[in-house]
């Protein structure tokens, strides 16, 4: 049994000083010292704008999500059927001048039953 035992460990040894020269190799080439020269042609306005819904009947799920950005500044909104059947909705809004900003309201759920 002991044998086993001092087997076991000699193979876990070995595996982590098999292992170990690899893991140096790697931090080596990641160093912070290696000086990389790479150029870049970043977009000065970045722009972008999506938008998508999920109205799923049959399991409830009931989501909306939009969002737009010029340059530093993003808007959006999204939407969402809570547990307790209310709609939580999160209107937002980051720029580097206001930072992030959101404004959340929550509407009651609508009682389909006293409509009718």
């Amino acid at each position: 049994m002991k044998h086993l035992i001092v087997a076991g460990v000699i193979a876990v040894t070995t595996s982590t000083i098999v292992t170990s020269p690899t893991a140096a190799a790697t931090v080596a080439v990641a160093s912070p010292t290696a000086t990389v020269a790479r150029t870049e042609n970043l977009d000065s306005q970045p722009r972008y704008s999506f938008s998508y819904s999920v109205a799923d009947g049959l399991t409830g799920d009931n989501k909306a999500q939009e969002e737009t950005r010029y340059g530093d500044v993003v808007q959006g909104r999204y939407s969402l059927i809570e547990p307790d059947g209310t709609r939580r909705t999160v209107s937002y809004a980051a720029d580097p001048v206001n930072g992030f900003n959101a404004v959340v309201q929550r509407n009651p759920r609508l009682n389909i039953d006293a409509e009718v």
